[in-house]
């Protein structure tokens, strides 16, 4: 059987990446440096990212890269930079994430941007490995912004073609038509948004705003709020810091979960393209739908009392993190009745934008299928009619529509069956969870969210589920960050031989 992959070309920019791997690994070294912590854990993990990239360097070849060395690439990158990831937690030796298991657990957690984790003490571990869990979630969205507007949109993932079609990003290639300069483009602009937000942090701190930020809180937080990513080193998340705090980083998960090609347009001063696109209105407005009605929902609580800027700030902070797929908390929303946490389960399932750093389905594919939806009841009506499907006032191909339809069902299957597989493997081994706890567990790992409720709730954790389980949320993780598609894909003949 002949292989009609050049699975070579594939190696060789995983090995790259795995080699670049070793500068964002330098700066917990730094941190360890400073605090006088052990460096080893740093040390050995650089020194495996080096040579395993070299070696693939060297095993590999460069040419150009196809639709399915570009699948291949996606696929593994993504699996095996959490497992260098996961070398600091193990080497470092100190509580639940010293577990092989564990480790990779919180890796993948971090990298794929989830915000899931299984610490249970935050008191112990050295500030270094706290910083490396932060810095790994600033990683994993500065990749998947790369990943989303120069690979997926070129092989069109569920529809993530529209990423070039649609009026408001149709001229990505045109910020740079070479992969490797819009990359820098776009980072430098993420990079950009981080150093913004530590400097506002730092001031709020400086100016008594911000009780408990400091400078190590200001760094650490702005790493997992541009990135939509959710991992805090404080036991108490968002909930830790004062209003003043919350409120920003609010604007800034909102602005994490925005298409970068529109932001990036807009600061070189055309703000009608980002006014203009139809699915950053849809983004807004379904932001304010649910911040709104959980914020009602909320002042109806017979046991939440707060006061009408507290009963805001909690929902809107809380819809916005679990719609961005961040994940922050400053709040137990677990406590909430059942209305307002049923509110925060159907965040989980929308995302953020197109060509954000935000995970989930996506408001972009949400768009297309009530449009889709909307036209189909029309056409049912007048069968004769001729109605495409438009979005910014383009038509969308029928293509197009199907492969979204097929991604958010192949997401709902993929769901229902790790709903499934969490409930049987927690009855296994006594686990309490019920239906609601199950599902909240299988959409936040496999939609990339983080907290769920019951024992994974906001301030709670993810090391009581059994090993199996927490070996299969690693691989929903995987598979939820990189869109499901280049998974699949890779599990088919045809891909390798056809």
């Amino acid at each position: 059987m002949r292989i009609n992959v050049d699975w070579r070309v594939s190696a060789t920019l995983v090995g790259v990446v795995l080699k670049w791997l070793s500068v964002p690994l330098a700066f917990p070294l730094l941190v360890a440096v400073y605090y006088r912590e052990a460096l080893a854990p740093f040390l050995v993990a650089m020194a495996i990212s080096v040579l395993a990239g070299e070696a693939l360097v060297r095993v590999g070849h460069e040419a150009r890269l196809g639709p399915r060395e570009a699948f291949l690439m996606v696929a593994v990158t993504w699996f095996v930079v959490p497992l260098i990831g996961a070398v600091p937690f193990v080497l470092a030796g100190v509580g639940s994430v010293a577990h092989p298991i564990n480790a990779l657990f919180e890796s993948m957690s971090g990298i794929t941007t989830t915000g899931a984790t299984v610490l249970v003490d935050f008191e112990i571990h050295a500030r270094s490995i706290m910083m490396w869990r932060q810095v790994s979630q600033w990683l994993g969205g500065l990749g998947i912004l790369v990943l989303a507007t120069a690979i997926l949109s070129q092989i069109g993932v569920g529809g993530a073609q529209l990423m070039e079609s649609e009026t408001q990003t149709r001229d990505v290639n045109k910020l740079d038509p070479r992969i490797a300069r819009t990359a820098r483009l776009l980072g430098g602009l993420y990079i950009g948004m981080t150093l913004l937000l530590v400097a506002i942090l730092y001031s709020l701190s400086l100016a008594g705003l911000a009780p408990n930020m400091g400078l190590y809180n200001a760094i650490a937080h702005p790493l997992t709020t541009v990135s939509t990513a959710g991992f805090s080193p404080e036991p108490d998340s968002i909930m830790a810091f004062s209003p003043a705090v919350q409120w920003v980083i609010t604007l800034f998960m909102i602005i994490g979960a925005t298409n970068f090609v529109l932001i990036y347009f807009a600061l070189q001063g055309d703000w009608r393209r980002l006014v203009d696109s139809e699915e950053f209105r849809f983004y807004i407005a379904l932001l304010a739908l649910l911040a709104a009605i959980t914020a009602v929902l909320l002042a109806f609580e017979s046991d939440y009392a707060g006061g009408v800027e507290r009963t805001v700030r909690h929902a809107v902070f809380n819809t916005v993190s679990m719609l961005t797929t961040t994940g922050y908390a400053n709040v137990d929303f677990d406590r909430w009745e059942a209305g307002a946490k049923h509110v925060m389960f159907v965040c989980m399932f929308i995302g953020g934008m197109a060509g954000s750093t935000t995970c989930s389905i996506k408001t972009l594919r949400w768009l297309v299928v009530l449009k889709g939806f909307r036209r189909d009841l029309f056409t049912s009506i007048h069968p004769e009619a001729i109605r495409p499907v438009r979005l910014s006032d383009e038509v969308i191909d029928e293509e197009t529509v199907r492969d979204i339809y097929a991604f958010a069902l192949v997401n709902l299957l993929l769901f229902s069956a790790a709903t499934i597989l969490v409930v049987v493997d927690g009855a296994r081994v006594g686990l309490p969870l019920n239906e609601f706890e199950a599902m909240g567990a299988a959409a936040a790992t496999f939609l990339n969210i983080g907290p769920a409720f019951g024992i994974a709730g906001p301030f709670g954790t993810y090391e009581a589920f059994p090993a199996t389980t927490k070996l299969a949320m690693i691989l929903l993780m995987w598979i939820g960050r990189i869109e499901v598609i280049p998974v699949l894909v890779l599990l088919t003949k045809a891909f390798w031989t056809s």
